[in-house]
């Protein structure tokens, strides 16, 4: 039975960019057995849905990883390819829906590839754990912290002996190649891939605060960042901390697939911090200063601006505030590395 010291860690590392997520480039290379339920399944959105009276050829269909009943001694794996390479501060072994076939434990071990690797190299590299041999519990979201400050960026999930897991969460930060962010190039300051982080936000009722800067276009509106409908004075706001702190050249602000809900009007403020602050909403001695002032929004629209930016930085991070609600589907900060 975790103490509540354990629960604030899960619960502070599952708000972490999920580094693994098919969304943002991670992959499923490599399962020794997928014999009921492919291992691309692990990485997809959502927790896993169950539909009573769906079978194939095989068997019961699934939502989620799953082999065959093991006859043989040993257990089964997979071997995952971030989407996102960095540090990991633990990960969710989410058996939702599997009561009576879960597996009774499992472990991770990781590995830091530097260029390509084939299936084959991966098979047979010399992998680290990182998670021990953990009893998991059916039908639930198993967190499990870890406490490497290495980067990683290919991982192993190892099932003991068998069975199925709906999905695998990797909670972390991004470490990217900073050469790259201190290239002469204007770069994504902002972006997930480049090493932003969504610190917090007031709301994200219907759209999770990480999409906002997640690669690509959002292919659906449910890839965005959106609040509820506001019933009281105010408006909605969103900080990222920058991969760098960094001047600001150009801003943009899409609301793809937002079309009767998005904000009316926004703004974009920066800061620069020395030291990190948890509570953004009640911090009274951050001098924010207006990079993009109050702007009218399109339904659907990407908005580019340079010409219209106030203040250039050099800022750490920024705060995107919408009016008075509403979905903000990707924001890009472009700029160089101070």
């Amino acid at each position: 039975m975790q103490t509540p010291e354990e629960g604030k860690v899960r619960v502070a590392f599952a708000e972490l960019i999920d580094l693994a997520a098919e969304k943002v480039g991670g992959r499923a290379l490599y399962a020794n057995d997928e014999f009921f339920a492919p291992k691309e399944n692990l990485l997809k959105p959502g927790r896993g849905v169950f539909i009573p009276d769906k079978y194939t050829e095989f068997g019961k269909w699934m939502d989620g990883w799953e082999t065959r009943r093991k006859r043989v001694p040993g257990h089964d794996f997979c071997i995952l390819q971030l989407g996102l390479p960095g540090t990991i501060r633990g990960v969710n072994v989410d058996t939702n829906h599997f009561v009576g076939n879960f597996p009774e434990y499992a472990s991770v071990d990781a590995l830091e590839v530097r260029g390509e690797a084939t299936v084959e190299s991966l098979v047979d590299a010399a992998w680290t754990p990182i998670v021990p041999r953990t009893k998991l519990v059916g039908g639930t979201q198993n967190f499990i912290p870890v406490a490497s400050e290495a980067r990683w960026t290919h991982l192993r999930l190892n099932i003991f002996p068998d069975g199925g897991v709906a999905r695998f969460r990797v909670h972390g930060v991004v470490r990217p190649d900073l050469e790259k962010l201190r290239g002469s190039e204007l770069v994504d300051l902002a972006a997930a891939e480049n090493g932003g982080i969504v610190v917090t936000c007031n709301d994200s009722f219907f759209g999770p605060k990480d999409n906002l800067i997640l690669p690509g276009r959002a292919p659906t509106m449910g890839d965005g960042w959106e609040t509820r409908r506001k019933r009281v004075p105010g408006f909605d706001w969103i900080v990222v901390k920058l991969a760098t702190a960094g001047t600001v050249q150009r801003v943009e602000v899409d609301t793809n697939h937002f079309k009767g809900n998005f904000p009316d009007t926004c703004s974009l403020e920066g800061c620069f911090l020395k030291e990190d602050i948890l509570d953004f909403a009640n911090a009274k001695d951050i001098s924010w200063q207006e990079i993009l002032p109050r702007t009218k929004l399109q339904a659907s629209h990407r908005h580019f601006y340079e010409q219209e930016l106030r203040e250039k930085g050099p800022f750490t991070h920024v705060r995107l505030n919408i009016f008075p609600d509403g979905g903000i589907s990707r924001l890009r900060v472009h700029g160089r590395a101070a």
